[in-house]
């Protein structure tokens, strides 16, 4: 597609959150306005308002959105005011991001006579990886949801791990012409660095938003139970409480457990490179319905082995016993041996690291997670 072409075509993000934009998308968006895109970005702001401006992009702050809001007249509000953007802005390409921008934003679109629309799912989330009562209700009715709104002209859908592209398929929400895999958001790989960090005691890392379903209560079980044996390391949780997400852990519990120095809580870090150049182990014990977990791309970026459970997204980033270990979901004891022949072997650390590093220069790197979405969207606007 030509830049001329390009110029003609505007491109309209919608995103929960201005802090997951930021982490996750911004770098994309950039490289479309480079491509020639005219570029718009919808999303609650809350403190990354003036970064995404100072990236040369426009920015329309959403006033009625809330991710977990079950209040029907909030939730009508927030779909006027997105329609009324929609008409306003006249976008001829979409991307949605994540479940609830990809439901009201496709049916927003559909309304409003949006020309394309791509739908990215940054995974299933809690109503496909749970087993619980009110997960198995929901899955038939998302899965009816998904097949009325994805599968429209023109339309496209990003997945970012091959279990969530099979399930799509499998269950005719979408057929194989209108659905990528594009596996994660990518880093930049330049940013990470992959000197060994001889800290003593060694590090052992989770950084993500502090919810149990990210297996924050399964990490602090396995530290407990390496320290009661005597285990010299030290335990650090990174990141906040997610305080919209019913599962979040409340700031209460996380400084009991740092009073009780079994673990430490670092609280939100806008650092993560340099976070990860103290550690020796990242960790993610989660069982949520992950895409590609970027922490664990970071990881591999920054050449240190990642301890993860083996479920969708998580399965994908690790070659067992090369660049990491696999563990059962919910599994603080299989957690605890899989950190403790990690923690008494640097060299074993090291050897992972390196090959993680490997794989994400080869998969994972922002480069090529930019040139593939971008395919897309030419596709879409041509």
């Amino acid at each position: 597609m030509d830049t001329t072409m390009r110029r003609a075509t505007k491109l309209l993000f919608l995103v929960t959150e201005d802090w997951y934009f930021c982490t996750h998308r911004l770098s994309l968006a950039v490289a479309a306005r480079s491509a020639g895109y005219d570029v718009v970005v919808a999303t609650r702001v809350n403190k990354h308002g003036e970064k995404i401006k100072q990236s040369g992009l426009r920015l329309i702050p959403l006033k009625h959105w809330k991710r977990s809001s079950a209040n029907p007249i909030r939730e009508f509000s927030a779909l006027v005011e997105l329609w009324r953007i929609y008409r306003r802005e006249m976008p001829d390409l979409v991307h949605h991001v994540a479940l609830k921008p990809v439901v009201y934003g496709t049916l927003v679109a559909n309304l409003s006579k949006v020309r394309a629309v791509v739908n990215a799912l940054a995974g299933l989330g809690f109503v496909f990886s749970s087993s619980e009562r009110k997960a198995r209700l929901l899955k038939p009715v998302v899965i009816a949801l998904f097949r009325t709104l994805l599968a429209r002209p023109r339309g496209r859908v990003i997945v970012q791990n091959n279990d969530d592209m099979e399930l799509l398929l499998s269950n005719r929400v979408v057929g194989a012409e209108a659905i990528d895999l594009i596996r994660g958001a990518g880093v930049a790989l330049d940013d990470y660095q992959t000197s060994q960090c001889q800290m003593d005691p060694p590090l052992v890392v989770l950084a993500s938003r502090m919810l149990w379903d990210k297996g924050v209560g399964v990490f602090v079980k396995a530290a407990e139970s390496l320290k009661s044996k005597g285990m010299q390391a030290r335990f650090v949780l990174v990141g906040e409480p997610d305080v919209e997400n019913p599962g979040s852990v409340s700031r209460e519990q996380l400084n009991e457990w740092a009073r009780s120095g079994v673990v430490e809580w670092w609280g939100y870090c806008d650092d993560i490179p340099a976070v990860l150049h103290q550690s020796q182990i990242v960790c993610l014990p989660t069982y949520y319905g992950e895409g590609i977990p970027k922490i664990l791309i970071e990881a591999m970026a920054s050449a240190r082995p990642i301890v993860t459970t083996d479920m969708p997204g998580c399965r994908e980033l690790v070659i067992d016993s090369r660049n990491g270990v696999l563990i059962p979901p919910k599994d603080p004891e299989a957690l605890a041996n899989a950190l403790e022949s990690l923690i008494v072997d640097r060299e074993l650390c090291a050897a992972m690291g390196r090959v993680g590093r490997e794989l994400a220069e080869q998969e994972f790197s922002s480069e090529r997670v930019l040139t593939e979405t971008l395919g897309v969207y030419d596709e879409l606007a041509a």
